[in-house]
């Protein structure tokens, strides 16, 4: 089968941390540990696996960072190299999985817990916080975090690969390949907008209006009772999505900080020598969903004192000042939960009038033109496009 696959580089991935914000073509080519081989078709032979022919997967922006060398060192022990790429994932099952029959189509909960690797529940598995397992690293197939990271299983960002029987979702009827796509990233933003803990009336900042920040607004907008939600965006087509995705209003970056204070009648403090400035006082909860220095910094400097700091992009590192001077809760939120079937009532909401016109814009690539693939992808803000994906059935 064909497929992309990302090997192991010193020399390239050094080149892309180096250079690959300033010249982002060299993630597709010099500096991009990638390429494209003929392999066989992985498949795990244990109890519950079977095969999976892909119809769409999406390249995440967790992605771009892995490629451009972003990515921490922290998450080197979780992968095993090589894999091929690709968490979100729609397909078709090519073989019989426990109930589902051959033929059945589903989306894929990538996350690789107890229960894909043959293992008895860990305290977080057994809790239903699948997406806390302890045991990625063990068990029926090699170290992974998620599928897409795994040597064994494959990825998305091929025609074929190994899922397990835990990890699948039956697409609904009537629910277009595109739409089925969005249903991982949507299950994130409802993860993320329960780990926000948003009290009814509390204002809420998201920083970032990719597909990120656009599916955590639309979460938060439908899940919770928050009242004001503003988002910061860069283009003029993500502040439109973010107020049909249900933001109150859109900025601005340079204009985030005063739009608060004169909301909240927070005091703008500006430090010499350089330093940013941030407000004493300002909102209740805010989402980082960039994932960079300044939208970290950002969201720590525009939440009031006590309040909650949600890392829902991968984050960079920033000055942690803010968030001891004024007690900040800074809490995590990755993948989804099983637990709190975060799948299921993101199958709804794909299901959203927004969430379908989105759908729509889908902009799918076949594997042999992964190059330009990347490169909608790294420029899709800019591009206007939220969602860029392989579709390993083209062949043109």
């Amino acid at each position: 089968m064909l497929a992309l696959e990302m090997y192991r580089s010193v020399a390239k991935t050094a080149l892309g941390k180096v250079a690959g914000g300033r010249l982002p073509l060299l993630l597709t080519g010099a500096a991009a540990p990638l390429r494209m081989v003929t392999l066989d078709a992985p498949k795990v032979e244990h109890e519950g696996w079977a095969r999976l022919r892909v119809s769409l997967s999406g390249i995440c922006g967790s992605d771009l960072g892995m490629l451009s060398g972003r990515t921490s060192l922290y998450f080197q022990p979780l992968v095993s190299l090589p894999f091929v790429p690709g968490h979100e994932i729609v397909g078709e099952l090519l073989d019989p999985c426990g109930d589902l029959e051959a033929g059945t189509r589903v989306v894929v909960d990538p996350v690789l817990t107890c229960a894909a690797r043959g293992l008895d529940a860990c305290e977080a598995c057994a809790r239903g916080e699948t997406n806390r397992c302890s045991r990625i690293t063990v068990g029926d197939i090699s170290s992974g975090l998620q599928t897409g990271f795994c040597h064994d299983t494959g990825g998305g960002w091929s025609q074929q690969l190994s899922v397990h029987r835990s990890q699948l979702h039956v697409v609904p009827e009537g629910y277009s390949d595109e739409q089925a796509l969005l249903a991982e990233p949507v299950a994130c933003a409802v993860h993320t907008a329960r780990r926000a803990a948003v009290r009814p009336g509390d204002r809420v900042l998201v920083s970032g209006a990719g597909a990120v920040g656009l599916l955590a607004t639309l979460a938060l907008r439908e899940l919770t009772d928050a009242g004001e939600i503003l988002v910061v965006a860069k283009h003029a087509h993500q502040r439109e999505l973010a107020l049909e995705f249900g933001a109150t209003e859109v900025v601005a970056p340079s204009e985030t900080l005063r739009r608060i204070r004169r909301a909240t009648s927070a005091f703008m403090i500006e430090p010499e020598m350089m330093a940013a400035p941030y407000l004493l006082g300002g909102v209740d909860v805010t989402v980082d969903a960039v994932g960079t220095k300044e939208s970290l910094q950002t969201c720590l400097h525009a939440t009031r004192a006590g309040g909650r700091v949600v890392l829902s992009g991968m984050p960079a590192s920033a000055d942690l000042s803010a968030a001891w001077f004024r007690e900040l809760e800074v809490v995590g939120t990755y993948a989804s939960s099983r637990g709190t079937g975060d799948f299921a009532t993101a199958l709804d909401l794909v299901g959203h009038d927004a969430m379908c016109r989105l759908a729509k814009t889908v902009a799918p690539y076949p594997l042999h033109r992964w190059r330009e693939a990347l490169d909608h992808a790294h420029s899709a803000g800019r591009l206007g496009t939220v969602k860029v994906a392989f579709d390993p059935r083209q062949t043109k």
